[in-house]
């Protein structure tokens, strides 16, 4: 694996404290640490807040295709609206119900708003005939760990109460236990980590209509390993065109600003409601789904965590054998605009059901579903951020696996997870 040229954080701003008895505390960085990071983190802030301005301001006169049908605000959260799309075909006179899917947008916990989602949201509903609503929540450094986490507990909790909307909260047969209607939650990047973590809270876990399903789609979920040596567990295909055949991440030198200004000093950094990778099994819905990109830096511990909860050998993201150590490989997918499903390496995918398995111990349903996308990048999925990191053919084969993907998750979800 080649990674010659790439320019690593300063190992102090990432510093841990290890106290002997697992837990990891966040510890803090030098004065110089601080104010370097902190100077970058509202650089960006304040180089993108101008843009998104004009942005809304564009759109306010010229609105654009899938917007959503209604913007809502609850008393509990009135800062933070949330975007609620019903699928093209739904009456919205009808008395029908929808299976809803709950979505939380990608930022770093810094950065980005509900809005970014649109086009995805849309797209999913109007496909699927599945009802989609964009949660929000505060953004760091203002807003630290665990501001942002209960903004989406409170906004999920209140849109679940919510009469007037469609949510379809009837519980599937399959489940032996009341208390599922036919809802999930899904992130991206951050909103992964938000998405895996507030199914963990009591009043969520508890709701009459909690979700079935938490969806991860390339998520940061285990903040106590440092950039620096998550990136030795992503693969380089310099043969690939840029962004894709670069010989660095995107990612690498914004992770340590996030990292601080979202995790307060002191803090576990192993808690599962910050890392959700180290949550345990039975604290999570009965059906998780994590999904990743081969050419991310992230992929490695959402596969780690995909195996662990699915009860399969755990890759060591430190082994001498590339196979663990690396998630995806060093080759370029011979079939362009595909995902690598059915296929007997399980690095790229796999699914497990307890009702599948009588040993499981297990009774109701539930079940793990892991994917990696080949040749793909971080934020694939988005066409924000394809327009500013992807070439023409980068954003083809995004494109084609962005629908790929979504088609695959609504197939999960309607055939699996909320099966009658």
């Amino acid at each position: 694996m080649a990674t010659d040229g790439l320019a690593y954080p300063d190992p102090e701003t990432t510093e841990r404290g290890d106290e002997g008895d697992g837990v990891l505390r966040r510890q803090a960085p030098s004065f110089f640490s601080k104010v370097s990071l902190a100077g970058y983190i509202y650089s960006v802030k304040g180089f993108l807040t101008p843009m998104l301005w004009l942005r809304d301001w564009r759109e306010y006169f010229y609105p654009p295709d899938g917007q959503p049908n209604i913007i809502k605000t609850y008393e509990c959260r009135p800062d933070l609206p949330i975007r609620i799309f019903f699928p093209q075909s739904y009456d919205q006179t009808s008395p029908h119900t929808l299976p809803t899917l709950f979505t939380i947008h990608s930022g770093g916990f810094c950065l980005g708003s509900s809005r970014d989602d649109d086009e995805w949201n849309r797209a999913f509903a109007d496909k699927h005939d599945i009802l989609v609503i964009a949660l929000n929540y505060s953004k760091a450094p203002a807003s630290p760990f665990p501001i942002g986490l209960h903004d989406v507990e409170a906004l999920l909790l209140a849109a679940l109460a919510d009469e007037s909307l469609p949510i379809d909260r009837t519980t599937p047969r399959l489940y032996s236990r009341p208390g599922l209607g036919r809802t999930a939650i899904l992130g991206f990047s951050a909103g992964g980590n938000l998405a895996m973590s507030v199914s963990q809270l009591p009043d969520v876990k508890s709701h009459p209509n909690t979700p079935a399903a938490a969806i991860s789609i390339y998520g940061c979920l285990d903040l106590s390993v440092p950039a620096e040596e998550k990136i030795k567990n992503r693969p380089w295909k310099g043969s690939l065109p840029a962004p894709r055949g670069n010989l660095t991440d995107s990612l690498v030198g914004l992770v340590p600003a996030f990292d601080w200004s979202y995790i307060p000093y002191g803090h576990d950094l192993r808690d599962p409601l910050l890392s959700p990778h180290f949550a345990e099994r039975d604290n999570l819905p009965p059906y998780t789904c994590l999904v990743a990109a081969e050419l991310d830096m992230l992929a490695h511990e959402s596969w780690r965590m995909a195996c662990r909860l699915a009860g399969k050998q755990v890759p060591d993201r430190e082994s001498d054998d590339p196979t663990w150590r690396i998630c995806g490989n060093e080759y370029i997918s011979a079939k362009k605009g595909e995902l690598l499903l059915g296929m007997e390496d399980e690095r790229f995918a796999f699914e497990k059901n307890w009702e599948d398995d009588d040993n499981e111990g297990r009774s109701g349903g539930g079940g793990v579903k892991w994917l990696l996308v080949p040749d793909a990048l971080h934020g694939f999925d988005s066409p924000h951020i394809r327009r500013v990191m992807g070439g023409e053919e980068t954003i083809d084969d995004a494109e084609v696996k962005t629908k790929l993907v979504t088609d695959e998750l609504a197939r999960w979800l309607t055939e699996r997870v909320w099966r009658s």
